[in-house]
């Protein structure tokens, strides 16, 4: 049995005794081994092994053994960084899954000291950690950091996506109608007389009122690409990459129907007995001296030129 023969040279370099140190490195939960760099076969490894993975001691012959039982996805990287390392020297740190006998996976670091003699490298000398509570928490961590950025990118009434995403996207959106000389179309809504609402039905109620009406606008926000933000009190904005100006009147227009199909009261309003928005749109195709910012500003401005002109319209950039 290979717990019998190991080569205890793990050990020989330590004194006085190093049939101590040996019992004291297999007494604890971190699991030695050492490997013959010219055969690449294991000289050693800790009793612990079997205790952490179930594969017997006298299992682990070769480094064939140690890169067989690690997970598919983490073995060419790891296996090539490794032997890399090794072979200029360089002591070093891999994280991985090794593979159980029971078929499950468990995470390993192995923290490897290279051994050489006259330059050349002699044998790999390591430890073996079981880091899985660690990954465990470093997943959670992970987990509670994306949910955190994707909060931070949504608007916490209406559940849409909020200014600080509609400042990344439009960027990102103005770059590539640019780059291809594609149009891109915005478009701007206000909810008209929304102070009176809240006056007259309360603030509960003009939550809810904002809730439906970016549900409802979002819906016409058909395609992948779309995007659809509340940038205000009761301000929201559609993104159309790739529509020119036709395709983007029409939208604004099915936009200010599918408001009017939801029958919202609005007893205070001085234009109707319902909710209505005035909308503004614009279209471009960014040249080079463009501005983004420039283009948004004017869309503003048309949008409050519908305001201005009665509400419950639709203007457009000229």
């Amino acid at each position: 049995m290979m717990n019998d023969t190991f080569d205890d040279t793990l050990y020989n370099n330590i004194e006085p005794d190093s049939s101590v140190y040996k019992t004291l490195l297999e007494s604890t939960k971190a699991i030695p081994w050492k490997i013959d760099w010219k055969t690449m076969r294991f000289a050693y490894i800790g009793p612990q092994i079997e205790q952490l993975l179930g594969w017997t001691r006298d299992s682990w012959i070769s480094v064939e053994d140690w890169a067989t039982r690690m997970h598919p996805d983490d073995r060419d990287f790891v296996v090539n960084f490794c032997v890399s390392q090794s072979q200029a020297g360089v002591d070093h740190e891999a994280d991985y899954r090794a593979l159980t006998k029971d078929g499950d996976y468990v995470w390993i670091r192995d923290v490897v000291h290279v051994v050489r003699k006259d330059g050349e490298v002699e044998a790999l000398i390591g430890f073996m950690f079981d880091i899985s509570e660690r990954k465990k928490t470093e997943e959670k961590l992970i987990t509670m950091q994306k949910e955190l950025e994707e909060l931070s990118f949504k608007d916490g009434l209406t559940g849409v996506a909020n200014r600080r995403m509609f400042d990344s996207v439009i960027e990102l959106e103005w770059n590539n109608a640019r780059r291809n000389q594609q149009p891109l179309s915005l478009i701007m809504f206000d909810i008209d007389n929304f102070k009176q609402y809240n006056d007259c039905y309360g603030h509960i109620k003009g939550d809810d009122c904002l809730k439906l009406v970016a549900q409802t606008l979002r819906s016409a926000a058909t395609r992948a690409h779309d995007f659809f933000a509340r940038i205000g009190g009761e301000e929201f904005v559609l993104v159309l990459p790739e529509t020119d100006a036709s395709a983007a009147a029409k939208i604004a227009e099915r936009c200010r129907n599918l408001i009017f199909k939801e029958q919202i009261e609005h007893a205070a309003s001085n234009i109707s007995r319902i909710i209505t928005i005035s909308i503004g749109v614009g279209t471009i195709i960014p040249a080079h001296d463009d501005d983004a910012i420039d283009f948004i500003e004017s869309v503003d401005k048309v949008l409050y030129t519908a305001k201005r002109n009665g509400r419950n319209r639709i203007e457009f950039r000229i």
